[in-house]
């Protein structure tokens, strides 16, 4: 479904990622693991269109999409759960899910997609009418995962769902990320808890210093003593 061939990526003299190669099958989970600043943000951001200075391949469904506007790959069917959750805090939960179908003309698709995310988060449909700014944490997250499908995409790509949750609610992030998974989409998923994003990954590659060092079945990568040595504290 996705295919990256040997992308690389520069910030000014920063040379942020090199030679990347990976692959998102359709209907998979597919984690990328790292420490903070070994470029798995941007790999993210690449695939979005929001990265400008990179070289190599991105490939969706077999068209390159190198060069792409954003709301163009948007509309093709990727869309990106930002880090840090970025939602509009002076809006409501409601108008937070509608401008996240902005490219969508079919209103009544789009209607049927906020019921849809409220039956998966049905504290947001408590809140509906609540500020985004108001929401606790957990809730602000939620809400940016929602917000993400409503352009109906065939992939969504997460950057660091769980980060700054606690713990109760980052076990619920990870059950959230499996339920959408099984409800069809494909997800690419960026996480620092490691163990967390292992448990679920079909797949995995492990991001160093904008190199990739190691992949492999997450299930595999959850007993490779490289990876526990490094990632899972044990």
């Amino acid at each position: 479904m996705l295919k990256i061939e040997s992308l690389d990526v520069h910030y000014g003299g920063i040379h942020a990622i090199r030679n990347v190669s990976m692959e998102v099958p359709a209907g998979s989970i597919i984690t990328l693991i790292g420490a903070n600043g070994a470029g798995k943000s941007s790999t993210l951001r690449s695939i979005a269109g929001l990265v400008k200075h990179i070289t190599g391949r991105i490939s969706w469904k077999g068209k390159n999409i190198m060069g792409m506007l954003p709301e163009d790959i948007l509309r093709a069917g990727i869309a990106l759960c930002p880090e840090g959750r970025r939602i509009f805090p002076q809006l409501t939960v409601l108008e937070n899910l509608r401008l996240g179908g902005y490219v969508r003309n079919d209103k009544a698709a789009l209607e049927q997609s906020i019921k849809n995310a409220f039956a998966l988060f049905p504290r947001l449909k408590e809140r509906s009418w609540q500020m985004g700014g108001t929401l606790s944490g957990g809730e602000q997250q939620m809400l940016a995962l929602a917000r993400s499908l409503m352009s109906d995409p065939e992939l969504i790509m997460m950057d660091e769902p769980s980060l700054g949750l606690a713990p109760i609610l980052v076990e619920e992030v990870f059950a959230t990320i499996g339920k959408i998974n099984k409800e069809g989409k494909t997800v690419l998923l960026v996480e620092q808890n490691a163990f967390g994003a292992l448990r679920i990954a079909d797949y995995a590659y492990v991001l160093e210093v904008g190199e990739i060092t190691l992949q492999g079945k997450g299930a595999d990568l959850l007993n490779d003593p490289r990876v526990i040595e490094a990632y899972l504290g044990k």
